[in-house]
């Protein structure tokens, strides 16, 4: 039998960035500790296992904090969390001593806490638990489960899948005169710009699609010769600049790749590796804060959702224990 070949040195951190190329939802496993309290966490590591038994499994990490309650429990739940509850995986992701107290929950057939508001629930005895490397793999079968119907919230690549405000954001861009789409898309070499005589701009339409329609971003990324896949949104805004004129100036912003190009190099375009992108030739203010946040959230792997005003807003982030 041949061996199977040895590399030098796995990429640890390059395989954790491709298993992010999954699209996982976002679930609270919680359990009962022998002293009657709660105990709860974070986790996307769930799947279905059977139907007959119904069995799941949801993966604990051995360094986690909770690891020894739920190596040892006869019991648990699983939350799938709701696409409006960000705030409920980020108290389970934390380590607040109070995480219960914090948000809505109720118990089921084991006594395990299920939340409140979640897309679906399953309430479990254990079913066993195996070792597989740093994590165990802990096998439930369901005793109770329900199912809400609302929609779920995603997670991949460090960031939330919502795709409600993908709907929303759509739907504000036909609704404004004055709206643009862009994209913040990389290739090989680079991130994506366009040199205008004001300065360096994104790409940028007043709508989504169609490639046919120039005014839109399809179709300027088409007149450049660009193939772009375009992941998920990366910001939402009015343009306060906008605003003071009088319009309301809705600003949507997909982060991306180039995944092809055809023809030769439109004139205007401009791809420069992140860390020599030149800041001081970006005109609008905006997009460069915008792009400054893309590129540290880039280099840490960790993406959110800009949601706010030019000036002020949110950044919805998720980070898993």
């Amino acid at each position: 039998m041949n061996a199977i070949p040895q590399t030098d040195a796995f990429d640890t951190a390059g395989f954790r960035r491709a298993l992010g190329a999954f699209v996982t939802g976002v679930t609270v496993v919680t359990t009962v500790q022998a002293d009657g309290t709660p105990r709860g966490f974070t986790a996307n590591s769930f799947t279905s296992v059977s139907l007959d038994p119904p069995l799941v499994l949801v993966c604990v990490a051995k360094s986690a904090a909770s690891f020894d309650v739920f190596s040892q429990t006869p019991q648990f739940a699983v939350s799938v969390l709701a696409e409006d509850q960000k705030d409920v995986s980020g108290v389970f992701a934390s380590k607040s001593p109070d995480k219960f107290a914090q948000v809505a929950w109720q118990t089921r057939a084991t006594g395990a806490p299920v939340m409140h508001g979640s897309a679906a629930h399953f309430d479990c005895a254990t079913h066993d638990v195996i070792d597989a490397g740093d994590h165990i793999i802990l096998l439930g079968r369901v005793l109770d489960f329900a199912n809400t119907g609302l929609s779920p919230l995603g997670y991949c690549r460090g960031a939330y899948v919502n795709f409600s405000l993908s709907q929303e954001a759509l739907a504000a861009t036909a609704a404004s005169e004055h709206a643009h789409v862009g994209a913040i898309l990389e290739n090989s070499d680079g991130v994506v710009l366009l040199e205008t005589p004001e300065g360096l701009r994104l790409p940028c339409g007043t709508r989504l699609e169609a490639a046919n329609d120039p005014k839109s971003l399809r179709g300027m990324l088409s007149r450049l010769g660009l193939i772009a896949h375009l992941d998920f949104i990366f910001a939402v805004f009015e343009s306060t600049q906008a605003r003071a004129q009088g319009s309301d100036g809705v600003r949507i912003f997909y982060r991306g790749r180039v995944v092809a190009q055809r023809g030769m190099s439109a004139p205007e375009l401009y791809i420069v590796p992140l860390a020599q992108v030149p800041w001081d030739e970006m005109c609008d203010p905006a997009e460069r804060s915008m792009l400054q946040r893309y590129v540290k959230e880039r280099h840490e792997d960790a993406f959110g959702v800009y949601v706010g005003d030019s000036e002020a807003g949110t950044v919805q982030t998720l980070a898993l224990a």
